[in-house]
Order: C-alpha cells, then sequence, then structure tokens
C-alpha cells in the first residue's frame, strides 16, 4: 500500500518539476518533497528513494508536452500554483502626507548614468508616486569643468530607459543669480566671507581649528570684496567661506567653501558667470526653493547635514527632511565614474555601454530589463548599513522576468558535423517555449546535423542520444566529423539529449561578460566569446530582442551590418 501512495506522489512532484525545468525532472528535488509529504505516515527515506528513482526516470522519458498535460489532468494546482511573492515596497516615509510629497533627482550632466543612480532615482520617483507627490529632475551643473552638454539628453533617455517620469524639469545653473542674493544676504549678516588665503593655509587651518584673519573682516569690506569677484573674477584665489565652527569635531562645519571661481564656458550658460555655488550651498538652497520634502543623498554626505541645515537656517529657508542611504557596491564592478573613465581611456572596454560595466547603456545592451534594476534596488532598501552585493542578484531578478517572455532557441558552440545514416527528412516544428503558448518554428532536416563537440567527447562508438524534438541516434565513428545511425524514435531513459543545427543555420558570436575586477586588479579575462552555429529562425528575429538559447542562456540580439552578434545576460 505504501509503495503505490509513494509513487502516486513521487509521479506528482517529479511531473512538477520537469515542467519547470524544460522536461527534466531532478530526483533529489522531487525526493525531498516526497519526504516532506509523507512525514507523517511514518515511512522511510528507504522506502521512497528506490521509488521516486524510477518514477523520475519513467517521467523524463516523456514530451514535455505529455508532462504538462498529465499535470493538468492529474494536479493542476501543482502546474499553476503562484509562489508568495516577497514585498519589496519602500518603507513608509516620516514627516510626509499624501499629496505634498516632493522628491528629486538631481544628477551631475557628467557622464553616463549607471546602477547606483538608478538606484537613487527610483527610490526619489517611487516615494513621490507612493504619496501622490511630484517627482523632480534637477541637474546640479554648477561645475563647468564637469557639465557636457550631451549628457543632458543621455541621462534623460537613461531615465525614460528605466520608466522614470518627472514633473518638472530643471537646470541648477538656471538659478544663479538667485544664489547670488542669497549670498549677499549671507554675507550682510555675518554668515560667510571672502578667503584670499592659499588651499594650503586653508588646509591647515582647518586641520587644526584655526579661523583665518579673512573672517575677522567687517561685512561692508566683505560685501566690496564679493562685487568685485562677482564683476570680474580677477581676485586672485578669492572664496567665499562659511561662518561654521572651526572648533568642531565635524571637520565638515569648519568654514566650508560656498563660492569659487571656474574660469570655464559652462555648456548652458556660456560665459555669463565665472562664480560658481559648491554642492553645500547649491543642494541645500535648491531644495529648499523648489518645494523638495523629502531629498535622499548617498551616506557620505551624511557629515555634511549639519552644513547643510545650518546654511538655510541662516538664510530663513524653509528646511526639507533630508535622507540617507547607502552607495551601492557591487562585487568586481565599478560602480563610480572614477574608475569607469579610465577603463575606456585606457580602451580596457569598449566604451560606456560596454556589456562588462554596470551603466544602464552596458546593462540594456547585456540583455539587463528596467523592471529587474528596480526590483534589485527594492530589495536592497534605504539602510544605511555599507554592503557589496554580487551582480547575480540582479540577474536572479532578470531571470525571473524573462523566462516567462522569451523565445527558446538552440544555438551549437565549437559544431562539429554529423552525419545520420538512414534518416528520415522531414520538416518539423519546434516549440518556442516549454510552457507558454508562443507559438513553433519549423525546420527541414536531412542527414547532415551539426552538434556541440563537448558533447561528443563524452561519448563513445555504440553509445545512443537523442537530437532533441527529433529522434535517437547510434555513434558509428567519433573524429573531426562524427558519423552516426538512425535509431528510431522512442523516448529512451538516461540518454543524452542534445541540441543540433542544419546546414541551414546562422554563424554567431556571443560575447560572454564575466567580473572586471578581481581584488581591485583589472581582470584580463573579464570579456569571453563563444563562437557557433544558432538555428536558422535567430536570423529573423528583431534587433535588440532577448532569447533564450537553451543549454546557453539568455542573450540579447543585436544585428551589425552583416552579422549577428549576441550578448550574454547569464544562464
Amino acid at each position: 500500500m505504501s509503495a503505490e501512495k509513494i509513487q502516486k506522489i513521487a509521479r506528482r512532484y517529479a511531473l512538477q518539476n520537469a515542467v519547470q525545468f524544460d522536461g527534466k525532472a531532478n530526483g533529489k528535488a522531487v525526493v525531498g518533497k516526497v519526504i516532506a509529504s509523507l512525514k507523517k505516515e511514518n515511512i522511510s527515506p528507504k522506502e521512497i528513494i528506490p521509488v521516486v528513482t524510477i518514477v523520475v526516470k519513467e517521467v523524463n522519458c516523456l514530451p514535455l508536452e505529455k508532462q504538462v498535460l498529465e499535470l493538468e489532468q492529474t494536479a493542476p494546482e501543482l502546474l499553476h500554483k503562484e509562489k508568495k511573492e516577497r514585498d519589496f515596497s519602500l518603507p513608509k516615509l516620516s514627516h510626509a502626507e499624501r499629496g505634498k510629497v516632493v522628491t528629486r533627482f538631481p544628477p551631475e550632466p557628467n557622464g553616463y548614468l549607471h546602477i547606483g543612480h538608478a538606484k537613487a532615482a527610483i527610490v526619489d520617483y517611487e516615494y513621490a508616486q507612493m504619496y501622490d507627490g511630484k517627482f523632480i529632475l534637477r541637474f546640479d551643473d554648477t561645475n563647468p569643468e564637469h557639465a557636457e552638454i550631451e549628457f543632458y539628453n543621455v541621462q534623460k533617455e537613461d531615465l525614460r530607459w528605466l520608466g522614470i517620469k518627472w514633473d518638472k524639469e530643471y537646470h541648477t545653473s538656471d538659478n544663479l543669480k538667485t544664489h547670488y542674493k542669497l549670498a549677499e544676504q549671507l554675507i550682510r549678516q555675518g554668515g560667510a566671507y571672502i578667503c584670499t588665503c592659499t588651499p594650503e593655509a586653508i588646509k591647515e587651518g582647518r586641520f587644526h581649528s584655526k579661523e583665518c584673519s579673512c573672517r575677522k573682516r567687517r561685512s561692508g569690506e566683505t560685501l566690496d570684496l564679493w562685487k568685485e569677484l562677482l564683476s570680474s573674477g580677477e581676485l586672485k584665489g578669492a572664496i567665499l567661506r562659511l561662518c561654521g565652527d572651526m572648533k568642531s569635531a565635524n571637520t565638515a562645519m569648519r568654514d566650508p567653501t560656498l563660492f569659487r571661481v571656474i574660469d570655464k564656458e559652462h555648456p548652458l550658460q556660456g560665459d555669463k558667470y565665472r562664480v560658481w555655488p559648491t554642492y553645500d550651498f547649491a543642494g541645500a538652497v535648491e531644495d529648499s526653493i523648489s518645494g523638495v520634502t523629502h531629498p535622499f543623498r548617498t551616506k557620505e554626505y551624511e557629515l555634511r547635514d549639519p552644513v547643510y541645515y545650518h546654511i538655510l537656517e541662516l538664510l530663513n529657508l524653509r528646511k526639507p527632511y533630508l535622507m540617507e542611504f547607502s552607495r551601492l557596491a557591487i562585487e568586481g564592478m565599478p560602480v563610480s565614474k572614477r574608475k569607469i573613465k579610465p577603463l575606456i581611456e585606457k580602451g580596457l572596454v569598449s566604451g560606456y555601454d560596454d556589456i562588462r560595466l554596470p551603466t544602464l547603456r552596458g546593462l540594456k545592451k547585456r540583455g539587463i530589463v528596467p523592471e529587474a534594476i528596480k526590483q534589485f534596488v527594492f530589495s536592497q532598501g534605504i539602510s544605511k548599513v555599507e554592503s557589496t552585493v554580487d551582480f547575480s542578484i540582479v540577474e536572479a531578478f532578470n531571470r525571473k522576468i524573462l523566462d516567462p517572455l522569451v523565445k527558446r532557441y538552440f544555438f551549437v558552440a565549437d559544431p562539429v558535423e554529423l552525419t545520420v545514416k538512414d534518416a528520415p527528412k522531414r520538416k518539423t516544428k519546434l516549440k518556442l517555449h516549454p510552457t507558454k503558448d508562443m507559438g513553433e518554428r519549423s525546420i527541414e532536416t536531412d542527414s547532415v546535423f551539426f552538434v556541440q563537440k563537448e558533447d561528443m567527447q563524452n561519448m563513445k562508438t555504440g553509445d545512443i542520444f537523442r537530437l532533441k524534438g527529433l529522434y535517437n541516434v547510434e555513434i558509428q565513428n567519433i573524429g573531426d566529423e562524427v558519423s552516426g545511425v538512425y535509431e528510431g524514435e522512442e523516448l529512451l531513459s538516461d540518454i543524452a539529449k542534445i541540441q543540433w543545427t542544419t546546414k541551414d543555420h546562422v554563424e554567431m558570436k556571443i560575447s560572454v561578460p564575466g567580473p572586471l575586477f578581481n581584488k581591485d586588479v583589472y581582470n584580463q579575462k573579464s570579456l569571453a566569446e563563444l563562437y557557433g552555429y544558432a538555428e536558422k529562425a535567430v536570423a529573423d528575429i528583431p534587433d535588440g530582442e532577448i532569447i533564450q538559447f537553451e543549454r546557453v542562456g539568455f542573450v540579447r540580439i543585436e544585428k551589425q551590418k552583416t552579422k549577428l552578434i549576441g550578448y550574454f545576460a547569464h544562464k
């Protein structure tokens, strides 16, 4: 009686596992489920394992279509069972009222956005959505040495690809006259002063908590110097500094710089201005006057929070509720322009869209979809705890999204020719997805195939294998070319199921990315290439579409003139 019960339960779980994994059930996984299911029946694993082993072999001999059909008839709940989704929503905001939350994303237009920027943009945008608020895109372009005209539009394109929309867009550089007026207000109040000390003297004074003599100037004298600076920019080495607290344990409060001269043409403002605010001043002022209620920034700015609030306090401006979260760090991937730019300059990567980089353009080219990035960001949360994560987490989200959506095809790496004696000529139809109705592709076959060299190296004369979706072949000879004989249609257990292409195939190269760095050392083997033949139907796939090559993984297809290129996303 127990054997019948074991067999019945094992059959259900074997079918479920097979359907989930492209027709091949895993014995160990099925054993585990059966043992757990029969735990209260006092049936020992010694009784269960042999029965499960036989059942799994039987199930694996069935074509996937029959596995699905039988599971639908005997245990449909296992076929359509939906896993409970983990809640990756963002936590509630403090001091937030529905309809009154305003967030902003303030990129500096100095490069391409990467996954670290995506984290900030997604968090800002999603909170605005959560509270029916407003989301502002503000380009913090107050350093002409870094800002470049091309990146204003480039960054907007990247944000749109992420699915982010903004209610308002503007540039900090548009408001420079307002900044000058507020700086003048600070000076009149005695809250800021013109400093003409050398950078070395300023550094020394800040280190030893000593005020410089410039701070002792009267506000009227300082105001004259400020106006001279604005009109000519010729006051050599002059900067405007905040009257902070030179005795503070927090060095950020020791009279930080608020404005400095940058003698370079601005991409939008031209040569209209030469005196530019620092991030300390511009960030605080813009957050306040633009109505931002909850500005987010990364944890490294946490020590500068007192500066932020001190400036607003002195100017009697509204104080937003400032929040920080940890920077994003990914093992083996440089998530900063400072590390990425030298790689490009040295020719170690092909550009900002190199598939080894965590830039949004690189991720898109690789086949990572926006929703996967969003789910990854939610999974990391807004904690201030610093950690380095593995890129496999991004891949896991991407895989889950792509698996039910993308079509399957055959790809044969390092191919060898196989000739099959007595092979029937036929037009074979293969499903484009094992469980979803995505249609079929038709392949005409004769006696010549191409199979993977590695598959043949594991076999010997007399072995039988199955050309997946076709029939069985017995090997007669193995060498530079392989010959075999047609061995019938019967589904045999415990034989290899091998992918194949015909003479009518597409030559293809697949670029496979790896970690760019191993312990901060550039990885010379970070990009591999896989050469082989794809089935002919792949030639008709639209440019940019993501597919799955069985036994290879998810690949994004790109058409380059007469060539077909694949970019490997992940298994």
